[in-house]
Order: C-alpha cells, then structure tokens, then sequence
C-alpha cells in the first residue's frame, strides 16, 4: 500500500495533506465513518435491497450447510442448532453492515424450510412417508407465503420495522449488541424450539394415525386463517381509509390480531405432529408455548400499545374485540 494511501487509514501517521489528530483518529470520527458508509445501505432501490437480502440469506444457507458437514457425528438436533446460530450471525452481519435488523425478518420464515427438509432427508425411509411429507407441506406452505407477504409490501432497505425503532431510542450505543441478542439470536432460539417437534415426528418410525391428519389439518387451517388475515388487512391499507380508521372487518371483527392467531396455530401444529408419532415427548410443547407466550404476552400489547398513540378510539374497539383468538364481539351495553 502506498504512503498516500495509508495516510487514509485510522492507524497512519499524521503527514502532509492530514490533519495533527495523534497517532490514532478518535474513536468517534471512526465510528462516524462507518455509520456514514453503512447509511448508503439505507439509500439503495428496492431492486437492489432484494439483491441484498438474496446474497445475505444465501451466503446464511451455505455457512449452515458448511456447519452442518462439519458435525456429521453430533447429534440431529445439536448439528442443526449449531447450523442455525451460524447462519443467524452471518444474517446479523448483514443487517450490522446495512444498519438494518430488518434483513433477519424473513429469516424467521424462510429457515424452517431447509431444516425441516434437512431432518426428512436424514430420516427418509425410517418411518411412515406420508407423515414426512404432510408436515414438510404445512411448513413449505407456511413459509413462502408468510415470506411473500413480506416482500411483496417491503419497500427495501430505507424500512426498518418500527419495533427496531424503539429499540434503537432505548439502547442507544448499545442497540447492535442489543440487537444481536433481542432481534437475531433469540428469535432463532424461539423457532428452533418450535420445530423440535418437528424432528420427533420425522425421526418417528411410529404407523400414521388420526392425529397427524388433525395436524394436517390445523396446520393448512393455520396458513388460510394467517393469509386472509393479511390478505384483508392490505386490502384495507389500499383502499386509504380515513385517518384514524380501524380495521373491524372480516376475520378483524372477532380478532384484533387474526394474522398472530394463525401463526400461533402454526406453532401447535407442528406439534401434534411430534405427539402424534412420539407421545411420550409431550415435553416438547415448551416451543409452541413459548411462541403463545411471545404473541400474548409481548407482540400484542406492543402493537395495541403503538395503535393507540395514533388512534385513542383504539381503546373501544380493544374492549370490544378479543386479542388474540377469533371470538363474540362484547358489544356496549
């Protein structure tokens, strides 16, 4: 490298043509350049933050895949949640380097698909095929559509969900590390927990029974209830409502949160698929609880909360209309 071009690095000497700072730029300036490199992130086309998103998730899958022959004798489920934590810090190394955690959302989606095939292809032949391939449909059809409906509203990178907004005003100079931990890594620990099940089933060599088209069943019923939800709610957004207007249509009029509802079944799905082939592994219900758990107890109350700062009707409509499960209207009076 030559003088000239050291002298533009943190760690050169001051010399002709640089400004006195001392041997080390100050902290701060360098972060500075860095956040200023990482904005351009923020200014790219939609056509080009698609890009992005495919180059990030497909270098996540090869990382994965290179862990995962790499643990050929540790057990399924270790070699994949190691698989897993690896493509996640890749994907967090994409959103640090776009200033942007919302490159992880799709990753919530777009993941269960390879593991779950992953764990059919380990299994192929130990135990009833059907099984494999219901519960790997539901998960396909789960999948690409929540993932399309992402991107098909998703205007690139200058959008970041406004729950990582909040995020960044609360951590301030401790939001990536935050962000590491809340947005990235705890996400993927939720999911894995809650295609464990998913491994009992496939590892099964238990006969098919009438659970696992129950399962069947309330998986597919997941997906339609989760798309209409979503389905309605873009409908509602297109037809610029008044400002203030409330969504109290549809499956909307008996849930405030119809779209939560039918990822929450997705969840329990998946897991009478593992209890239909190994009862005794009930245990494994810790994932679909905990997924319970995050809607009612945090996504809920978050997005009523947000709702409510804008439209202060909101707090009627909350009284009246349940949260979460589809049920009767409690109409005043």
């Amino acid at each position: 490298m030559s003088p000239r071009a050291r002298r533009g690095l943190p760690w050169s000497r001051p010399g002709r043509g640089t400004r006195p700072s001392g041997r080390f730029q100050p902290a701060d300036e360098v972060e500075g350049k860095i956040e200023r490199a990482m904005e351009i992130g923020r200014k790219l086309s939609r056509a080009h933050s698609v890009g992005v998103q495919v180059l990030a998730y497909a270098a996540a899958v090869a990382v994965g895949g290179g862990c995962l022959g790499r643990t050929v004798e540790a057990h399924p489920l270790t070699a994949m949640w190691m698989a897993d934590v690896a493509a996640t810090l890749v994907i967090f190394g994409f959103s640090r380097a776009m200033n942007n955690s919302s490159l992880y959302d799709p990753y919530w989606s777009l993941i269960p698909i390879p593991v779950v095939g992953w764990w059919w292809m380990l299994y192929a032949g130990q135990g009833p095929g059907l099984r494999s391939v219901l519960l790997f449909a539901v998960i396909v059809s789960w999948g690409t559509r929540l993932t399309w409906n992402f991107f098909r509203s998703w205007p690139g990178m200058a959008h970041e969900d406004w729950r990582y907004g909040e995020f960044r005003e609360k951590c301030g100079r401790l939001y990536w590390p935050a962000s590491l931990a809340g947005i990235h890594l705890f996400p993927t620990l939720l999911v894995f927990a809650g295609l464990v099940p998913a491994w009992v089933a496939l590892s099964s060599r238990a006969p098919m029974g009438l659970l696992d088209y129950g399962a069947t069943g309330v998986g597919f019923a997941a997906v339609l209830i989760q798309g209409i939800a979503d389905q309605q709610l873009r409908a509602h957004r297109a037809s610029h409502p008044p400002r203030g207007a409330i969504l109290d249509r549809g499956l909307w009029r008996y849930s405030r949160h119809p779209n939560y509802f039918g990822e929450v079944l997705l969840w329990w799905s998946v897991w009478l698929f593992g209890f239909a082939a190994n009862p005794g592994l009930g245990w494994t219900a810790i994932g679909p609880l905990a997924m319970t758990a995050l809607f009612v107890f945090s996504s809920v109350p978050w997005t009523d909360r947000k709702t409510l700062e804008t439209r202060p009707e909101y707090g009627e409509h909350m009284r009246k209309v349940s949260g979460l499960v589809p049920w009767f209207r409690r109409e005043a009076g």
